[in-house]
């Protein structure tokens, strides 16, 4: 036995160190490779990953190759190192083992995933509630007998009778399914754009029963949020909530100051769960999009999110409270009374603000006159939100307004709000402007003006479409209301249009303010109403002084081509003299297009490519097939002939695994437009 001395341990230690440090080099080369090869971003963790778990498997594919059998995995002999062919074929098994599993690491992690355990875990955990409230609502639909609707049955759709038996099973599935659909419902059901009346009539009778949260957990709540003692906030609180909704309940008390104030507690463990639901319908939303022709028609992502946004304000009472603000500013000088929000008793989950007495619209009794008043004093505060001020209450139904004991009305319920920039509202402007003097081409600007990205349309069909409806509902026996802008929604979304969703929220609003007026005022005119309001405040604005003052905002902004216009026309003058003017057109002048031209014209070379090595190396290998000969006995010419093919075949695999990358980053790049 040889003995060992420190030399020879050194030079032991210092071998291994070396061919560790080979190794490293090795792999690092097969890793920076394969992304030379596959286009990617150098990434070390990521590459050398793919390079540690491809290399080995390359290599055990090209010994059974070399050999024909894996015996050479048990042998002591050592391998054939100093055969140029083994070391080749070596190689390039490596480097094909390399990108493959650098396909797998894209597929399973695609680029710019990071590897973050704990929130691998928290994701896997969504994953498996997701799952679970998936199959919640499956056995839901499948109960009320839609399941075979879900996945595509379309027998008797067409039917009214079937539609208002699919309605109501919806509308049942929707209440069980809880607080988050049964609010969709009701966005829903104010889109008689986008779903037949059967279905919007029974979705206006969606309601959530929810019981009452025990006074102990709403203590607690108030607390926590307010963080002292509930009797050092209130001099009194009644335990008994004046309302009980899905989100959050009501309880009267009273300030040390003595004002009285309603509270308005959040209900304990509805954030996660709204969360989860709302995580579940963008998912849908984006497979609608995706996958059917309906989806991307309707705007079904905008749709999606749009209702994610409201319902998760509705769960922030701080951003209420700033709404009330908003809007309170936005009615100043009304007749409307706001409630004062009380801000130092105000946090995320907890809402406390003026208590406003009186009765609930249609729960009294008012004169006539009395009740046409304010009929048109909310009519007037909800025109002067939208048309001036852009911030407006989004959800004006009844149970939402109250007749104040001492005279005036006052509006509550501050969740859902909408907002509209200056365009849209001078957009809404023109468009009153259009159907009250049934001029179809402004209405027809102004809409094409106004939609999300009109792309090819038929303006002049598009014309005589509105003005037909104008003249249907301005000029003949169809009486004018609120319905008349649903329909006018409908004409659009026929046309390939779709209005934006802060547009279609004031159309909505209007609606359900009209419903409430109802209650106050049988008959009242809302439409007529509305096109005097409109009237008035466009002949203020077409003042002399306002005129001046937009004349100045005009030139102003027009100013800076004003000043190069003069030396434009004098330089397309002097070409036109000169026989030098020239118009240039270029075929594929959008970036996006000539990215598709390349991406088409790369993916066809590739593709041809990987087809005609992967015919020539087959063909190689079937001239070369010799049985029960392995790789040292071959012929020269034919072991150069086989190494070839093996080249090819490599060369095969990489274009393939190229071609794959591709898809996978253009997928990932679609799914982040």
């Amino acid at each position: 036995m040889e003995t060992l001395t420190v030399t020879s341990v050194f030079g032991m230690v210092v071998g291994q160190v070396v061919s560790l440090v080979a190794l490293v080099l090795v792999l690092l080369g097969l890793g920076k490779l394969a992304s030379r090869l596959m286009d990617v971003p150098f990434n070390l963790p990521r590459l050398a990953l793919a390079a540690l778990v491809g290399a080995p498997l390359g290599s055990v594919g090209a010994i059974l190759a070399y050999y024909g059998s894996f015996e050479a995995l048990n042998s002591l002999e050592p391998a054939d190192l100093d055969q140029p062919a083994y070391v080749s074929l070596m190689l390039f098994a490596m480097a094909v083992g390399a990108m493959l599993a650098f396909v797998g690491l894209e597929l399973l992690l695609p680029r710019g995933t990071r590897f973050r355990p704990v929130a691998m875990v928290r994701e896997a955990r969504n994953w498996f509630g997701r799952l679970g409230r998936y199959r919640r609502i499956l056995w839901i639909l499948a109960r009320h007998g839609l399941g075979g609707y879900v996945l595509g049955r379309r027998e008797g759709i067409d039917d009214t009778s079937v539609q208002r038996r699919l309605a109501r099973s919806l509308v049942r599935s929707m209440e069980e399914a809880g607080v988050v659909f049964v609010k969709l419902g009701q966005v829903l059901a104010t889109r008689r754009d986008l779903l037949p009346p059967v279905f919007v009539e029974e979705l206006g009778r969606l309601h959530s029963e929810v019981a009452k949260v025990p006074f102990e957990r709403i203590r607690e709540c108030v607390e926590g949020e307010l963080g002292r003692p509930l009797e050092e906030v209130f001099a009194a609180f009644d335990p008994e909530p004046l309302a009980a909704a899905s989100i959050a309940q009501a309880h009267p008390a009273r300030l040390h100051g003595g004002e009285e104030v309603v509270v308005k507690v959040q209900r304990p463990g509805i954030v996660p769960v709204v969360r989860r639901d709302l995580d579940i319908i963008r998912r849908l939303a984006r497979r609608f999009d995706e996958y059917t022709d309906w989806g991307p028609a309707i705007g079904v992502l905008e749709l999606a999110d749009g209702f994610a946004g409201a319902l998760l304000e509705e769960l922030d009472f701080e951003v209420e409270a700033a709404n009330i603000a908003a809007v309170a500013d936005a009615t100043g000088g009304s007749e409307v009374r706001i409630p004062r929000v009380y801000e130092a008793y105000t946090g995320r989950r907890v809402l406390v603000m003026e208590r406003l007495h009186g009765t609930q619209v249609g729960g009294g009794d008012l004169s006539a006159e009395e009740g046409e008043r304010i009929a048109r004093v909310l009519l007037d505060c909800l025109l002067e939100q939208v048309l001036m001020s852009g911030i407006f209450h989004a959800d004006p139904h009844p149970g939402n307004i109250l007749v104040l004991d001492g005279g005036g009305v006052g509006l509550l319920d501050y969740g859902s709000v909408g907002r509209l920039d200056a365009r849209t509202r001078e957009a809404l402007q023109m468009m009153l402007l259009a159907i009250d003097r049934g001029d179809a081409v402004l209405l027809t600007d102004t809409l094409l003006d106004v939609v999300d990205d009109p792309g090819e349309i038929d303006a002049e069909r598009l014309r005589r479409s509105l003005g037909q409806f104008m003249a249907r509902y301005l000029h003949g026996s169809t009486t004018a209301s609120m319905r008349m802008f649903t329909e006018l929604l409908m004409l659009v979304t026929r046309f390939g249009l779709v209005l934006p969703a802060e547009l279609a929220g004031v159309f909505r609003a209007l609606a359900t303010l009209e419903g409430t007026l109802v209650h106050l005022s049988p008959g009242f005119d809302t439409v007529a109403e509305a096109k005097r309001y409109a009237g008035a405040r466009m002949s203020e604005q077409l003042g002399t002084g306002n005129l001046r003052e937009m004349a100045s905002a005009e030139l102003i902004a027009l100013l800076p081509t004003l000043r190069r216009l003069p030396r434009r026309l004098d330089r397309i003058t002097d070409q036109l003299h000169k026989g030098r003017f020239t118009v240039q057109a270029r075929l594929f002048a959008h970036p996006e297009d000539r990215r598709l031209l390349r991406s088409v014209v790369w993916r066809a070379v590739m593709t041809v490519l990987a087809v005609v090595t992967g015919f020539m190396s087959v063909g190689l290998f079937n001239v070369t097939e010799t049985q029960g000969v392995s790789w040292p006995e071959l012929a020269t010419h034919t072991k150069a002939l086989n190494l070839l093919a093996w080249v090819l075949l490599a060369a095969t695999a990489m274009f393939v695994l190229r071609l794959l990358v591709d898809m996978v980053r253009d997928g990932g790049d679609r799914g982040r437009r």
